[in-house]
């Protein structure tokens, strides 16, 4: 869509981070890359502090990708850090510096950033923003959240949740565009070859829980819809590593007698091994509780996995229920009834077959797209 090549400036994780929100920049800079911008790609020297990140690593082991320039330059922890980059991106100028938000304990550094960053008056700023109002709320949010949303030029939002939560901190131009699809994990394989990479029994069921496991997420109401559910040859494969208490959880699952249900892989799954998981699975199922929108959705359309998802936050505006899957109350009783709708109408192929249409709303060329209209408007 820009009629130039564009400078670019891509603040927010990447390589050696882990996980979707690095998958989604460097994606994000490869289509922009495609073509014919230049960019370059600025990442965190220090993303957490160990106190406050909940895992058990933040960084891959992986050779960084040899076709993006990333470097590794903010601390978030840092004010001369952020100083610095600042007064980098003030002088080198370019046409977009665009960030990446979804929690407030970013604010102070991006929101520092971007304020040096474009008074140069040339570069714009852009946010790619996925969440307003954080899933754990802190008394500092809203003082963290009008500094960042007051240092940008404009936003690029994923879910009419998000559009209305920023509109009550600013009226600067919002665009809509929903979340991409990953397709950085690979193509589907053979079941059976899925089952023997993951040691699972190819004669059973699988409904899986994929993720991070935080509470708002709602894995104890699907543990409740699973004891109603129980059904012979049916399990239930929960991948992800703990980032809320892990007892709790295998408690709950040993008071309701669950222990041979439940199929536990409590780790980050690598990128590598993804597609092995949603080959195995029959479906996927989202019982959060509360959401903006959610990236294991984009990653189920990329593998033609159905998906049972509750309704909450944009969740719904990218499941079409009764299409790819269901969409139900976050409750136990509603996650149930869509696990038996979705196992006795013998609809799953036919769910798979029309995430084949349905995923084209999802492209990364679509998101650069906006981003390229968002600033044409800006200047």
């Amino acid at each position: 869509m820009a009629e130039r090549r564009l400078k670019i400036a891509i603040i927010g994780p990447a390589h050696p981070y882990r996980g979707g929100l690095a998958s989604i920049m460097e994606s994000m800079a490869r289509e922009f890359q495609s073509r014919g911008h230049e960019v370059d790609i600025l990442t965190f020297t220090l993303q957490y502090p160990k106190l406050l990140f909940p895992g058990k690593s933040q960084t891959v082991d992986t050779p960084a990708p040899q076709d993006l320039n990333i470097r590794l330059r903010v601390s978030t922890i840092n004010p001369l850090s952020w100083i610095s980059v600042g007064q980098e991106l003030r002088r080198s100028a370019p046409d977009i510096v665009l960030m990446k938000y979804w929690t407030p304990f970013m604010a102070p550094c991006f929101g520092t950033i971007a304020r040096l960053a474009r008074s140069n008056g040339k570069t714009k700023v852009i946010c790619q923003i996925d969440n307003v109002e954080p899933h754990e709320h802190h008394i500092t949010d809203r003082i963290f959240n009008r500094y960042f949303i007051g240092s940008m030029d404009g936003f690029i939002y994923m879910s009419e949740q998000v559009h209305s939560q920023l509109r009550e901190y600013t009226s600067c131009p919002a665009l809509f565009s929903p979340h991409p699809m990953f397709e950085n994990f690979g193509a589907r394989c053979d079941r059976a070859e899925a089952c023997a990479k993951l040691g699972l029994d190819p004669e059973q069921r699988y409904a899986m829980f994929f993720g991070l496991i935080r509470d708002y997420k709602g894995l104890d109401t699907l543990l409740d819809a699973w004891y109603d559910f129980r059904r012979k040859g049916h399990k239930l494969l929960v991948a992800g590593e703990f980032y809320a208490s892990r007892d709790k959880y295998i408690e709950h699952i040993e008071r309701l007698g669950l222990q041979d249900d439940i199929i536990l892989h409590d780790f980050f799954v690598p990128d590598s091994d993804v597609r092995y998981y949603f080959s195995a699975a029959d479906c996927v199922v989202l019982p959060y509780k509360t959401a903006t929108q959610s990236g294991v959705t984009q990653i189920c359309y990329n593998f033609c996995t159905p998906v049972i998802v509750t309704n909450v936050g944009g969740l719904a505006e990218i499941v079409p229920d009764g299409r790819v899957g269901y969409v139900c109350h976050p409750s136990k009783e509603g996650v149930r009834d869509a696990l038996e709708r979705i196992y006795e109408t013998g609809r799953l192929e036919q769910f798979s077959e029309a995430m084949q249409e349905e995923r084209k709303r999802f492209s990364w060329s679509a998101m650069c797209d906006k981003i390229e209209e968002l600033y044409a408007s800006l200047k």
